[in-house]
């Protein structure tokens, strides 16, 4: 079996780039960065936005995993367009697996729209799939939203509920489907906890013997509104089995 990874160079697609190493698949990867510590595997320049590369990325492929995402710069194109384009390429594919996010059909955020945009266009076309909602990761909490203090106060909507997960493990089940047939949508993988923002910047204050403190502030809107109803998460699907404290004690280690 022949896999691709796109977006190698990614926080997914580089933990899956690694997971694959000691593996017995034929692995391609491709990205618009050349990554660090190739080994045996074959890379490949390609670029969503242009199109360039992409033919000479799935040629001789069986399973692509579509690591490769856009969340701040050209959402729509990345997402949306330049991914039409992209499924053009790929009626030779036997197994398509499409990495997405929990509750992008019920919070109004852009880049949620367009990622529900090409669930909707992998629905439509007749490319065996499996798209695997995740919920969000730990390293992108934490870096989102209490990174850095601010006047010894994390300063966060606290109300907002978050189920991280680990990318280690999403990535371990995500190379999981390859042997499984097409399954169109797949359960969900949440993490093993769902916690407010609050709770878990209260976590890291204590994990990590620090004086700051915790300044919980609310807004206005549908996004806040989503997102502290727990949006995001789904409570039948824990998945995961590192939770953020841990994750929290594997940085202080």
């Amino acid at each position: 079996m022949r896999i691709l990874v796109t977006g190698s160079t990614g926080q997914l697609g580089s933990t899956l780039v690694k997971q694959l190493k000691g593996s017995d698949y034929k692995v391609k990867i491709t990205s618009r960065r050349k990554p660090e510590g190739l080994g045996h595997f074959e890379w490949v320049y390609s670029d969503l936005s242009s199109g360039e590369g992409l033919e000479v990325a799935v040629k001789d492929v069986d399973v692509i995993i579509h690591a490769a995402t856009s969340p701040i710069k050209n959402s729509k194109m990345v997402e949306v367009l330049a991914f039409k384009e992209f499924l053009g390429k790929m009626k030779h594919i036997k197994h398509f697996i499409y990495p997405s996010i929990v509750g992008i059909d019920e919070i109004p955020f852009k880049y949620y729209k367009h990622k529900y945009e090409a669930e909707e266009l992998l629905n439509k076309c007749s490319i065996p799939h499996t798209i695997v909602r995740a919920t969000q990761f730990h390293n992108f909490v934490e870096n989102l939203f209490i990174s850095k203090p601010l006047f010894k106060r994390y300063i966060v909507p606290g109300n907002f509920k978050f189920q991280s997960v680990d990318v280690s493990e999403f990535a371990s089940h995500l190379i999981s489907l390859m042997e499984k047939d097409p399954q169109g949508r797949a359960d969900d993988f949440g993490g093993p906890d769902i916690m407010t923002l609050k709770e878990m910047a209260e976590l890291k204050i204590k994990k990590n013997k620090e004086s700051n403190k915790v300044l919980s502030i609310s807004f206005p809107g549908k996004l806040y509104k989503s997102i502290s109803e727990g949006k995001n998460t789904n409570s039948f699907r824990k998945m995961g089995k590192i939770s953020f404290g841990e994750y929290l004690s594997n940085k202080i280690v």
